[in-house]
């Protein structure tokens, strides 16, 4: 026998409930093969689970679309942080800064490394470090480092830590979203379950396919094994 299927995503969900509704319209409620109360429960639950779902979906497009001004804002701090401890490095080369200027950074005099800043955790300390230290060096009469000045790289990283900030807020927000439909899904099937129940109970009188008949025109959904379905047309063929 063919058997019932309950929606399986939030869009088949909704589709099932708006079906319950519009028939819920079109007929009194003696003529519906479900439940007035259900048709209650409905229109007070879909309205908030449709508005759960425009979140969820409206939290997730800002996030994508912000993501990618993250990632350039990223790529340009990394670029100006690592550009800056280079040039500094070749100054200690032509003789133009000493090396122990380096201590201003946190860095080993006689180590020339260019750190990996691969993470978004060093990207930040290394940005504050050199940000925080080439003041300090110039306060105290150090040459300044000129291509890129350290105002630039500021700059640079500033936006960095802002973009950083406003994605991470996107991201809780998409989360919650996310939580709100994970949490209203139960509740939701379980109406389903109940509307698909009543209407199945309201033609057990019919026969097996013209209950599936009935049913399907109120959007229970059914599933036909491939063999179901090849005896299906046969029968209907004869």
């Amino acid at each position: 026998m063919p058997y019932r299927r309950l929606p399986n995503t939030d869009a088949a969900r909704v589709r099932a409930l708006k079906r319950a509704l519009e028939l819920g319209k079109k007929y009194s409620p003696e003529m519906l093969a479900f439940k007035q109360s259900t048709l209650n429960k409905i229109l007070a639950f879909l309205p908030i689970f449709e508005q759960a779902i425009l979140m969820q979906k409206e939290s997730h497009t800002r996030q994508v679309t912000k993501s990618n001004e993250y990632a350039s804002a990223l790529k340009k701090a990394r670029l100006y942080i690592s550009h800056f401890i280079q040039v500094f490095n070749f100054a200690i080369v032509r003789g133009e800064i000493k090396p122990e200027a380096r201590k201003f950074f946190g860095i080993n005099p006689k180590d020339a490394r260019v750190p990996d800043l691969a993470t978004e955790a060093e990207v930040i300390e290394w940005g504050n470090r050199i940000i925080k230290g080439e003041n300090d060096r110039i306060v105290k009469r150090g040459t300044p480092v000129l291509n890129p000045k350290i105002a630039v790289v500021k700059v640079y990283f500033d936006e960095f830590v802002e973009k950083l900030n406003f994605q991470k807020m996107l991201q809780s927000i998409s989360v919650r979203a996310n939580a709100k439909v994970s949490e209203m899904r139960p509740e939701c099937d379980a109406l389903i379950t109940q509307l698909w129940n009543e209407i199945e109970n309201y033609y057990s009188d019919e026969t097996p396919a013209r209950k599936r008949e009935q049913a399907s025109y109120y959007g229970v959904s059914y599933v036909f094994r491939p063999r179901e379905r090849a005896a299906e047309k046969l029968s209907a063929a004869s």
